[in-house]
């Protein structure tokens, strides 16, 4: 890990975590300092007395001294706005994410009579 000078650092800067932490799994990283995370969760519907499945899609501010990949399971928290989209900080990696080589499937034209 290289040391950062970044404010906006847990380890290194001034910010601190308030309120929700939680974990999720990032499905993009391709912005500067930036990974998007998917959070699942179930939510009652009071009027058929079942629970549904839902996802959320929450921008997590990743400082320099840090790196995470797609598919990375990352523990996050909540804490003041970084930007406009981003108020809440990567905290730690949980489980490293596995390497998905990209197979290309040949796709089969038919010929046109």
């Amino acid at each position: 890990m290289v040391e950062c000078s970044s404010p906006n650092c847990l380890k290194h800067g001034n910010l601190r975590v308030r309120g929700l932490v939680d974990r999720g799994l990032v499905v993009s990283a391709k912005a500067k300092n930036t990974a998007v995370v998917v959070v699942h969760f179930v939510r009652p519907v009071p009027k058929f007395e079942r629970v549904e499945k839902r996802r959320s899609k929450i921008h997590v501010h990743v400082p320099p001294c840090e790196s995470v990949k797609d598919g990375d399971y990352i523990e996050f928290g909540e804490c003041r706005k970084i930007s406009k989209t981003k108020s809440h900080v990567f905290m730690r990696k949980i489980r490293q994410g596995e390497k998905q080589e990209a197979k290309a499937e040949p796709v089969e034209e038919k010929a046109k009579k």
